[in-house]
């Protein structure tokens, strides 16, 4: 038996010692290579990849000729840089000293023309070179260095925040803010505007509140990755709209790369939003904002196409094994012990009849009580089930045929609840009509009057009240229902959904008028509200809808549920062109702050 390496799966720092990249300094993209575009700022002496996007773009985006938005009286033309194939990176590297060779002195031209250390010694394998992608870049740690960027410069966190005294020189140097460069006092003091792009300290005091209240304290890499692609939208929501959008527009890029399933079409929408997205960043943060992490994004829709979704290609499974293994040890001194732990997975039961009501996942919890349901709870579950059982579906089609119903007439749903069971059940049992399957008679005579009840794809959204389990007679099975408390569905009374983003809002007090409270457990999707910060007070009293993953149980046999948040499936991707209106920088309605120069 043979092996063979596909690639690489590793954080950014641990790409350098793979590859024999660097990734530090300004040639530290390793998919630019020698095509970066980033330079070392004045003051704060770090290296930044501002400006360094507009050739991402198409040659007539308006962005390309913008001369006061980004660096000064600067007009973009360049291409982008080409990705080198495997073959040309071999030709380029070939001849240098193997990382088995011991330490050599740096190679002529590092820094400047490239930033080879060594020849990496997957060279040495004959198929290296012809692999498409070697090492992949860490989508996990990408995003939550950019998520802390993000966070600690809008929340304004002390020796963390990006918008500091050293950036708002480097920025006087650079763009064209003058109404956040640094005012000198007459009296020898230093004043710094306050930006619209960040909270002022009471703020900043809710949204840590609003945090508190999510139980999201001491956030680590997941928590960070939930709030960025979940959160962040709601917690940010109260900032001007053109800071606003192209935050969201870029939870919802991470969302959109981070999903169970992509769809190429999809994804080039996404490598074509990312250098616009990045872009309107900035026209609004200051050039140290943008690091290597702040870069690195442009490249992950192509490497998704290359690889496939990132689940099979990032470091949190990786991480929490080492994390599982660091608790098991018992000898510091000797890791190397560590005893392999044989984890039981936990599987659901999959019910498998001739229906499809009864193909549910999980199973029951908790303490079971009888309920006995009232005529019209029966009645409404019975034609509940009936119409979302795949197997009943061609005799309901012709019940509706028969009696001259229109489905799509809301008058007719009176007729469908009040005569379709009794018309199913008469020609389910008459022997004439070759009804044979002893599933679809039991299910036409009805359920029982008695049900257990535990705890208590259209666009509604409700709570779940109880969980029914309803008994057929000679049913091999229980059905499971939920009996939910509906909101009220009505766009822009109970229902709010942005029009670019889908954004769900639901008025949290306004209730379903019709009666109609159950839904057939596999329909259900799992989400929960999230109030908004305390200074939204347009929207007290409405909750933004997140859908999650039921957690508790096994999506797939031998896969633990105890896996990052994704979604299931990419959504539709908007083509972003909108540029948003700026009126500038300087937030007027607070008061400006001393500067620290002595700031980092």
């Amino acid at each position: 038996m043979r092996a063979t390496l596909m690639w690489t799966v590793n954080d950014f720092p641990a790409y350098s010692m793979l590859s024999r990249w660097s990734t530090q300094g300004k040639l530290a993209c390793p998919v630019c290579m020698d095509g970066n575009k980033a330079f070392t700022l004045k003051n704060g002496g770090k290296n930044s990849w501002f400006d360094s996007h507009h050739r991402f773009l198409p040659h007539n985006q308006a962005f390309r000729k913008s001369k006061n938005g980004f660096t000064k009286d600067k007009v973009v033309k360049d291409d982008p840089p080409p990705i080198l194939t495997g073959e040309e990176i071999f030709c380029w590297v070939h001849n240098f000293p193997r990382v088995v060779n011991g330490p050599v002195s740096k190679l002529p031209g590092y820094g400047d023309r490239h930033n080879w250390i060594k020849r990496s010694i997957f060279w040495d394998l004959p198929y290296w070179k012809d692999n498409l992608l070697r090492h992949n870049l860490d989508v996990m740690h990408i995003e939550k260095k950019l998520f802390d960027n993000v966070f600690n410069t809008v929340m304004k966190v002390k020796k963390k925040t990006k918008d500091n005294d050293k950036a708002r020189r480097d920025l006087a140097i650079i763009c064209q803010h003058s109404d956040l460069e640094l005012i000198e006092h007459d009296n020898g003091k230093t004043t710094k505007p306050k930006a619209n792009y960040c909270f002022s300290s009471n703020e900043a005091k809710k949204v840590c509140e609003w945090i508190k209240e999510l139980k999201m304290l001491g956030m680590k890499n997941h928590d960070c990755h939930v709030f960025m692609e979940c959160l962040l939208p709601f917690a940010f929501s109260s900032l001007p709209d053109f800071v606003w959008k192209p935050l969201t527009e870029l939870s919802q890029f991470f969302k959109g790369l981070c999903s169970n399933t992509l769809r190429e079409d999809e994804l080039i929408k996404l490598g074509e939003n990312i250098p616009f997205i990045i872009c309107k960043l900035e026209r609004i943060f200051p050039p140290v904002f943008f690091n290597s992490m702040e870069h690195l994004p442009v490249h992950l829709p192509y490497e998704a196409k290359l690889g496939g979704p990132i689940q099979y290609r990032w470091m949190y499974p990786f991480e929490r094994m080492m994390g599982d293994y660091k608790h098991t040890v018992k000898n510091k001194a000797r890791v190397e012990n560590i005893s392999q732990r044989n984890e039981a997975a936990r599987l659901n039961d999959v019910v498998t009849t001739t229906l499809s009501i009864s193909n549910q996942l999980g199973r029951p919890s908790g303490k079971p009580q009888t309920h006995w349901l009232s005529d019209v709870e029966k009645r409404y579950a019975h034609v509940h089930i009936l119409i979302n059982c795949n197997e009943v579906k061609p005799y309901i089609d012709a019940f509706l045929h028969y009696n001259s119903i229109n489905e799509e007439d809301p008058a007719s749903q009176a007729r469908i609840h009040g005569e379709s069971p009794e018309w199913f059940r008469a020609y389910a049992t008459n022997e004439a009509n070759g009804v044979t399957d002893p599933n679809l008679i039991s299910l036409a005579w009805g359920p029982e009057s008695k049900g257990f009840t535990r705890g208590g794809e259209d666009d509604f959204y409700g709570v779940i009240q109880h969980i029914f389990e309803l008994q057929y007679h000679k049913f091999p099975h229980k059905i499971a229902l939920f009996y939910c408390r509906w909101f009220d569905p009505r766009q822009n009374r109970g229902t709010k959904v942005h029009p670019h983003y889908d954004i769900v809002d639901i008025k949290m007090n306004r209730k379903y008028d019709l009666y109609d409270p159950f839904i057939i457990a596999q329909k259900a999707r799992q989400v929960y509200y999230v109030p908004y910060p305390e200074m939204r007070r347009d929207k007290c009293g409405w909750c933004a809808v997140i859908q999650t993953k039921p957690r508790g149980r096994v999506e797939v046999d031998d896969v633990d549920e105890n896996i990052p948040y994704q979604n299931e499936d990419m959504t539709h991707v908007e083509q972003l062109n909108e540029i948003e209106e700026m009126d500038g920088l300087h937030d007027e309605t607070n008061t400006d702050e001393e500067a620290d120069l002595m700031s980092t």
